[in-house]
């Protein structure tokens, strides 16, 4: 079995990413203590660079080392958006890192190799890899939940993320198993050979495909396998908790998506009700305990569970060959309007954050919009794509995802996704009656980076609205390589 170096160029990014971190151990092994901050830019730089790469390789179709890894328009298209949310962590965490004592180098060598497992994910064509790839992905993000030493909320989110993410890669890597003993592989395109050529044991197959999805459900928080995910968050240093609510899910997608698309569409027969049942109790359940919450972070948390369970929604017409491409992009789309919204109410919640926990209280909001009118407005832009509310990205993304769940077919659960947005809008909104109608003396921390995050996603929110068309039509680019 023989590798060349056009195996390299063809995951130029992933390469840049993980050469970039192994060196940054040792730049910030040997750094004075005074210029550790040289540490942040140069991860910067290496964000930079490999994102220059991914963009390089937009449109490019190819395969590196025997077909385990593949260049696709999918992958380009995640590899991009993962890289731009690294570059936006990374701001987020320069000021708080510093401010709550933990400015320590290695929280950003971290998020470098859990951004370039998440890439890997985003190719990999082989079950082994993208295994491989998630523990890459996973095992750096623990570490970051537990990076604010001393603090038991802190320590507590990253051994429970670790424990039950454990868990989960167990569920996987017995789908594996399952679905090497049917078929006699773990390659994506063997996979479809053999289920092509019949197998002796669809039993296991079907088994194998369920166990993968149980743990690629922990990773993406669907319900029920999103126990972790309120406590991770509220634990976890915030500017880790906001890589994590859009790195874990891109990760977590990009697998899904490619191995149930490419190796499993003859199963969605079996699957869709398991899939409709996931999608349904995620919406539900997601944004009815949101409305319970008085915690801005656990709040977020139960809100991104849900908006897991909107990007499930296009997931369900996979097996149809004359949907799945609108379906796959309506995802895609959906999770870079999540992904810019995210960041930017992220950033609002650092900037109110203080220590000991403080200033993470729903009611802590109270007057922010009449105090600092600028930071009120973002939030409120914020909310309002997050409930899918026009004219930001949001709504665009909703509208797209319940066009492509309706062509699939699936009206019912297209009426249930308009319900539970809804129910959405109570929490989400009573966070702007809160900001705006109550009296109150909020104080944010002064922090350049953060107001630049927030308020560029602000902007990025209303003006990619206007330009949704031709976002669109990028991500229907992104299409999968098929075997």
């Amino acid at each position: 079995m023989l590798y060349s170096m056009d195996d390299m160029f063809n995951i130029l990014p992933t390469v840049i990413v993980v050469a970039w971190a192994t060196a940054l151990i040792l730049v910030e092994a040997f750094l004075p203590k005074k210029y550790k901050f040289i540490t942040i830019w140069l991860t910067v730089l290496g964000l930079v660079v490999a994102l220059v790469a991914a963009i390089n390789q937009h449109g490019i179709e190819a395969e590196a080392f025997n077909g385990m890894l593949v260049v696709d328009g999918f992958s380009s298209f995640l590899n991009i958006l993962i890289l731009g949310s690294g570059i936006l962590a990374v701001a987020l965490a320069v000021g708080y890192n510093k401010r709550f004592g933990f400015d320590r180098g290695e929280y950003y060598i971290m998020m470098m190799f859990s951004i370039a497992g998440t890439m890997l994910m985003s190719s990999a064509a082989d079950l082994i890899v993208i295994f491989l790839a998630l523990e890459l992905m996973s095992i750096p993000l623990y570490i970051m939940a537990a990076f604010y030493r001393g603090n038991v909320n802190s320590e507590e989110a990253g051994m429970k993320y670790f424990l039950l993410g454990a868990f989960a890669g167990g569920f996987i890597l017995y789908g594996i198993g399952f679905v090497y003993g049917a078929t006699g592989a773990t390659g994506l395109s063997q996979v479809v050979t053999a289920i092509n050529g019949g197998v002796d044991s669809p039993t296991f197959l079907l088994v194998g495909a369920a166990l993968i999805l149980i743990g690629l459900g922990f990773k993406v928080a669907a319900v029920p396998f999103h126990m972790w995910t309120p406590d991770v968050y509220e634990g976890s240093p915030t500017p880790a908790t906001a890589y994590m609510a859009v790195g874990a899910k891109v990760g977590g997608f990009a697998a899904l998506i490619r191995i149930f698309v490419v190796a499993f569409p003859t199963l969605s027969t079996d699957l869709v009700p398991i899939l409709w049942g996931l999608v349904a109790l995620t919406l539900v359940v997601g944004n009815l305990v949101a409305i319970a919450q008085k915690n801005i972070k656990r709040m977020l948390a139960y809100s991104s569970i849900s908006h897991a369970g909107f990007i499930l929604m296009a997931f369900l017409p996979y097996g149809d060959a004359a949907v799945f491409k609108s379906s796959v992009a309506a995802a895609l789309f959906y999770l870079l309007a999540f992904a810019i919204t995210s960041f930017g109410s992220w950033g609002v919640v650092i900037a109110l954050e203080k220590s000991e926990g403080k200033g993470l209280l729903l009611e802590d909001y109270a007057g922010l919009g009449r105090k600092y009118p600028a930071l009120g407005v973002a939030m409120l832009i914020f909310m309002l794509s997050f409930t899918g509310i026009p004219p930001t990205i949001g709504f665009a993304g909703k509208f797209l995802l319940f066009k492509a769940v309706m062509e699939g077919g699936y009206y019912g659960l297209a009426i249930l996704g308009v319900l539970t947005s809804l129910f959405s809008a109570y929490y989400y909104l009573r966070l702007v009656i809160i900001m705006f109608m109550k009296s109150g003396e909020p104080n944010i921390v002064s922090d350049r980076w953060v107001t630049l995050v927030t308020a560029s996603s602000a902007v990025a929110t209303v003006v990619l609205f206007m330009v949704s068309t031709p976002l669109f039509a990028w991500a229907e680019q992104a299409v999968l390589k098929l075997f």
